[in-house]
């Protein structure tokens, strides 16, 4: 038992000290988020990543309409994103309401009640977010190097529905990638198009 209790010590202390040398530097976490932009926007995107003791902070000011998030290494698996701007205020808040602790059920509830209450605004227009994302070992943190790495796309229509877009509410069965309506009716509606 002294052994177990000994063991769970050492992992306690020595694990968020060798966790703290998992951030990239902000070149490489640059790098990487930018592997959700479109590569003709890349070099103009603005980045957000994070510092060496894991505080979210601005990486890279651009100049283009894109903001691109870096891999977020509290979290398992490899995961980079790009979104437009106008999206920036609905992503903003979901950070900072995860950060007080709220599920994700939590966050769309909460993020709802501010967009009808007008203190939350969401885009007017479809807008696009993209993803970028692969397993763990498929990750090389020392090259930045992805291998196996699947990016899908996200269209933000709040409170379309199927049948002002036409497409069905779930992902079809017959055919790979076919777009479909997420969270139709809803403040943060979106076409999901996963290739």
């Amino acid at each position: 038992m002294k052994t177990i209790l000994f063991f769970i010590t050492v992992i306690n202390v020595v694990y968020p000290c060798f966790s703290q040398n998992n951030i990239l530097s902000a070149d490489m976490q640059i790098k990487t988020a930018l592997l959700a932009a479109p590569e003709e926007k890349r070099d103009s995107c603005t980045v957000y990543g994070y510092s060496p003791d894991k505080k979210f902070m601005l990486l890279r000011q651009g100049t283009n309409e894109l903001i691109c998030l870096a891999d977020d290494p509290g979290k398992p698996g490899f995961s980079v994103a790009c979104y437009v701007k106008d999206l920036e205020p609905f992503m903003k808040r979901g950070r900072e309401l995860r950060m007080q602790g709220m599920n994700d059920q939590q966050v769309f509830d909460e993020r709802e009640k501010e967009v009808k209450e007008g203190s939350l605004q969401m885009p007017t227009h479809p807008a696009t977010l993209y993803v970028y994302s692969a397993e763990d070992k498929d990750f090389n943190s020392k090259t930045a190097e992805v291998k196996n790495g699947y990016l899908r796309y996200v269209i933000y229509v709040p409170y379309a529905t199927s049948a002002s877009t036409g497409l069905p509410e779930k992902p079809s069965g017959s055919g790979k990638g076919m777009p479909w309506l997420m969270n139709a009716g809803t403040y943060r509606a979106h076409i999901m198009i996963n290739p």
